[in-house]
């Protein structure tokens, strides 16, 4: 008895510090996240181009593609600038592990199964602008169809900082239908590779 009792007590121990320090990083990239409009941005972006792939009349489609630049071009901007503002940020405070289970201060105490992340804003910052000033030949759908992949990575990426890799994917998947493994093919080549020597390491 006294021995259930105690893993029940430790239990509730390491439950506490554990969401305490889930909430230290939900807070620390929220904090950040307010001081720009991305995520309003991409909701705009992400309902163009669907109404754009759902238009069967080929001028108003050019005409939806032709209105999506000025918020692409917002997007890049001020995504590479989070970035850039994220990576001031002390190395103690932005380690995202890569254990299935999330473990408090894992950054602390197994740095070496962590990864950076604010190396992966900046892969996320340098993708997201690749795929929306891609060159004027590629199908505006293709280019469409690459920058939505690029934004669901990045948002996995914010809920793996926040929870772990599987809380992560499994929101990847009831958000937009789409496993991680289908979004890391449809990015572009550069991140891919960025993003796979970042994360295991």
């Amino acid at each position: 008895m006294d021995i259930l009792v105690l893993a029940l007590l430790l239990g509730g121990v390491a439950h506490f510090f554990q969401r305490r320090d889930e909430h230290r990083r939900i807070m620390l990239l929220g904090s950040h996240l307010g001081q720009y409009q991305i995520e309003k941005l991409m909701e705009t972006l992400t309902e163009g181009y669907m109404r754009a792939l759902g238009e069967a009349d080929a001028a108003r489609q050019h005409q939806i593609w032709s209105m999506l630049t000025t918020t692409e071009a917002a997007l890049c901007e001020q995504f590479k600038r989070f970035a850039s503002d994220f990576a001031q940020l002390n190395a103690g405070l932005t380690r995202a592990s890569r254990l299935p289970l999330s473990i408090f201060y894992t950054g602390r105490l197994l740095p070496d199964s962590t990864f950076d992340f604010r190396e992966a804003l900046s892969i996320h910052a340098r993708g997201i602008c690749q795929a929306i000033n891609r060159d004027a030949e590629v199908r505006p759908k293709d280019k469409a169809f690459t920058v939505l992949a690029e934004l669901y990575l990045m948002q996995h990426s914010c809920h793996w900082f926040c929870k772990t890799k599987g809380v992560a994917s499994t929101r990847l998947v009831l958000r937009h239908q789409t496993p991680h493994a289908k979004v890391l093919e449809s990015v572009t080549p550069g991140t891919r590779r960025a993003y796979a020597a970042l994360v295991a390491r």
